[in-house]
């Protein structure tokens, strides 16, 4: 087997998704093949697969810093929340069905088998595998049957890093805490800890060193100072969202997002938000929809009538339509596509209960879900500026009607999404549309001539991954945590 290191987090949100893609591509530029690996995630913003099937985007963003495609395998068990009690599962990429929170805690101890398989497949060629745990391990009344922190470190038989977040406060408390609710197996295999996102200097924390030592006998292996790009990444939680956009300059594009409750592959509006001439406005429950907006934006959901039932209920309809009648803009994607129709019918019950819900009516279709899952990588060209575009599909459903004969895009040679007549009304099903830098600058000209839209957004990400990698050679003990994983010395080259 490989080297192996697991990140477990002394809560939810304290970066161990970007300090393990920070240390896969860091490992990586030392010439080691390194594998990311995070046996069960919860996140409605997932990625699709070369080979088929959907894992967390995290996951996909830390094997795009190993520099090797991302496989169902970096992340077995997927959980997209859909419900306040419940979540559709996904197993080694494959929808497997919904479950509420206490029948999943039941079937956690069957899915073990598959999530040590994806393990021991990704060990094949690997010479360090960067496990990333979820939530926390101190969580004590989700132990039993645990497959994403100490249950699967035990498995596999892996050395765990605590990870503290103290920009939140309680650095200090959490660790210790977090230590002493352990288990003494599971304390027996803690080899340290890390602290994230330090902001100022960070020998003010050396008194802070000593007292978690003399507690728990952990060392520090590194404070990360708070590492100011990491925006420039695509997020994995949806709490992201909720952080507020940077200010953007006086006569900046103005894009408004409703906050659906379940929006779900958020990560689309990265590339509009990195343009310095775009702003980016996240509409929250109870505020109107902003009547200087350019161009309505309506996301992904994992609940398309839910997300849409809330879309009425906070007056957005209305705004939408006043939008509209005043020559605006409106891109739906995914979901968002899907709720511009008459309905939206569910009669198999695939995301709530069955039934139809009444759409906005702004494009002539309609949308009927199904059981099938439609998973793919794809690249096609967007007909109204004739430019490339590529990403993926990951819906289940089918729209038809009138308007879908002006297609917004063809993709490997069938056609996809609705244009109204107008051509101010459009949407489709590919997520990732906005990455492409051409069609983004060509798009954004339409709605402002001259628009300075001068990001290259995927080669952005790439130089942030590599900042990020050396944030952390600098600031991290990489030697003794390669060290403690298991690996022995090799020549390293960059």
């Amino acid at each position: 087997m490989p080297a192996a290191l697991m990140l477990q987090g002394t809560g939810s949100d304290v970066g161990k998704s970007l300090l393990v893609a920070g240390l896969a591509r860091a490992c990586t530029n030392r010439g080691l093949a390194v594998r990311p690996f995070k046996p069960q995630n919860m996140s409605n913003n997932a990625a699709v697969t070369g080979d088929g099937g959907e894992i967390g985007r995290a996951q996909a963003l830390q094997a795009r810093a190993c520099r090797v495609k991302p496989c169902v395998d970096m992340n077995p068990v997927l959980l997209k929340p859909q419900g306040e009690v419940g979540a559709q599962i996904v197993v080694r990429g494959a929808m497997r069905g919904t479950a509420s929170a206490r029948d999943y805690h039941a079937l956690k101890p069957e899915l073990l088998a598959a999530v040590t398989e994806s393990y021991d497949a990704l060990a094949a060629g690997a010479d360090l595998i960067l496990v990333e745990g979820a939530g926390s391990p101190a969580e004590i009344n989700l132990r039993d049957g645990d497959i994403a922190n100490m249950g699967f470190a035990e498995a596999v038989d892996i050395p765990v890093a605590l990870v503290a977040d103290i920009d939140r406060g309680g650095a200090i408390a959490s660790v210790v805490g977090t230590h002493a609710l352990l288990e003494t197996s599971e304390r027996a295999r803690l080899c340290g800890y890390i602290v994230n996102k330090f902001r100022g200097d960070t020998t003010l924390f050396d008194p802070a060193l000593v007292s978690i030592r003399e507690r728990t006998g952990l060392d520090c292996h590194g404070i990360v100072p708070w590492f100011a790009e990491a925006g420039l990444l695509p997020a994995e939680d949806s709490m992201a969202l909720d952080a507020g956009a940077e200010p953007k300059a006086a006569g900046a594009i103005r894009i408004a997002v409703p906050r659906f409750n379940r929006i779900a592959n958020f990560d689309d509006l990265d590339p509009l938000a990195a343009e310095p001439d775009v702003q980016i406005i996240m509409v929250r429950t109870g505020a109107p929809l902003p009547a200087d907006a350019d161009l309505v934006l309506l996301p992904g959901s994992k609940t398309t009538r839910q997300d849409l039932a809330q879309l009425y209920a906070e007056g957005w309809d209305i705004d939408l339509r006043a939008h509209v009648r005043r020559g605006g803009l409106v891109v739906g994607l995914c979901a968002g596509y899907q709720m511009l129709g008459h309905t939206v019918a569910d009669p198999q019950g695939i995301e709530g209960e069955a039934g139809t819900t009444q759409g906005l009516g702004l494009l002539e279709t309609e949308t009927t879900l199904s059981s099938s899952k439609r998973l793919t990588e794809t690249k096609g060209t967007e007909q109204t500026t004739q430019a490339t575009v590529h990403g993926y599909e990951m819906h289940i459903g089918q729209t038809s009607g009138p308007d879908t004969e002006r297609p917004m895009l063809y993709l490997d040679g069938r056609s996809d999404g609705a244009m109204s007549p107008d051509g101010r009304v459009m949407g489709c099903y590919l997520h990732g549309l906005f990455a492409a830098d051409q069609f983004r600058r060509a798009f954004l000209d339409r709605i402002r001539a001259g628009t300075a839209a001068t990001v290259a957004y995927e080669s952005r990400i790439e130089q942030t991954l590599d900042a990020l990698a050396d944030h952390l050679e600098q600031h991290l003990g990489i030697d003794r945590l390669l060290a403690i994983a298991g690996l022995r010395k090799r020549t390293a080259t960059r």
